[in-house]
């Protein structure tokens, strides 16, 4: 039989009376049956007429994100899950008066939606404090720039290699120093072009610049040329 019909009244019923007594459609476990079930519901049910599928859907909607992981087999119809002919209830609107009444002694949906929750919640504060407990094992890579740098002598007459010499010789944590290079600029003169990697956070490139600037017998100015986010 399964769940055939799940927009009436009479098939809404059936799905509330079958997880009035399980967690799941299916097992202990949230499954792919609980999947095909949910999505054939086109709107939530009401808790006032149907509290145990009310609780049911917004207890699978906590899984929604995780669909897709979820065991069983996915290509199954909703009609493979679900009650056996000899498991139907009773049409509530045929039912006699004494087994309405006997029905609604039994419902306690204060207490029943109240225990249902307080295992939602737990549930929900044991994913949340495992990933919380991940999230926090991992370190966050530091932010880096790799940078280009023009370091310009005053004249032709500039020893560059001393000026080379005394800006590797800054040393700085989260500043390393790359490839480097002399390119003329007219005149008979050349610069000093200079890579490095800096964390964003330990090193301001401005200090940096103020710093090899110091060096007046050599440096004359130095420029940002290129920069790039690592």
């Amino acid at each position: 039989m399964g769940f055939s019909d799940l927009v009436s009244d009479a098939g809404l019923t059936i799905l509330n009376n079958w997880v009035k007594t399980r967690s799941y459609i299916v097992g202990y476990t949230p499954s792919q049956a609980d999947v095909k079930v949910f999505q054939q519901l086109k709107t939530v049910p009401a808790p006032e007429k149907y509290p145990y599928a009310w609780r049911w859907y917004n207890h699978i909607l906590t899984w929604e994100s995780e669909f897709s992981s979820l065991p069983g087999d996915p290509t199954k119809d909703h009609t493979a899950y679900g009650p056996e002919q000899t498991e139907l209830p009773v049409n509530p609107a045929q039912a006699p008066a004494a087994a309405e009444e006997e029905d609604d002694d039994e419902v306690d949906l204060f207490g029943s939606d109240d225990e249902v929750d307080e295992e939602a919640e737990k549930l929900k504060a044991e994913r949340l404090a495992e990933y919380n407990k991940k999230k926090a094992g991992k370190v966050k890579p530091a932010a880096k720039s790799i940078v280009t740098m023009d370091v310009k002598p005053w004249d032709d007459e500039t020893n560059l290699d001393e000026l080379k010499a005394n800006v590797l010789a800054i040393e700085k944590d989260g500043l390393v120093w790359g490839a480097s290079q002399f390119v003329a600029v007219g005149f008979g003169i050349k610069k000093l072009q200079i890579n490095l990697v800096v964390e964003d956070e330990k090193v301001s490139l401005d200090e940096l610049q103020q710093q090899i600037e110091e060096d007046e017998d050599h440096v004359q100015s130095t420029d940002i040329v290129a920069m790039q986010k690592l």
